[in-house]
């Protein structure tokens, strides 16, 4: 099952609404395809997050991890358009939109990006 897909489920388990659960799977396609064409492969994990549990807060965290050669200047990575292959350049860009929270912490050697969407 593609990580897209996985990650579109377990939203809706958490009870996304359908759209919330469309910009998770979306996210996770986008890091998905990164951790494969930048790196040669990697980790790519969704999982709940509850923040405040006596609050019932409920997100969901996207954490893709590689050990690629890092992101030589990961501003411009961020950057709307920017592109080292060739695709849009809506990808980290694209994710950092989607969700709610986003980091990005890349070396020679590795990057980890992290997103969260709460509900």
């Amino acid at each position: 099952m593609s990580a897209s897909r996985q990650a579109r489920l377990l939203a809706e388990r958490l009870g996304f609404s359908r759209s919330s659960a469309y910009h998770i799977a979306t996210a996770a396609s986008e890091l998905a395809n990164n951790v494969l064409t930048h790196a040669g492969g990697g980790r790519l994990r969704a999982s709940a997050r509850h923040d405040h549990p006596e609050l019932a807060v409920i997100g969901l965290e996207l954490l893709a991890e590689d050990e690629g050669p890092g992101i030589p200047d990961p501003e411009l990575a961020l950057t709307e358009g920017y592109s080292t292959g060739k695709g849009l350049g809506c990808g980290l860009p694209g994710v950092k939109r989607l969700m709610d929270e986003f980091s990005l912490e890349t070396r020679p050697g590795g990057t980890r990006v992290r997103a969260v969407k709460w509900r």
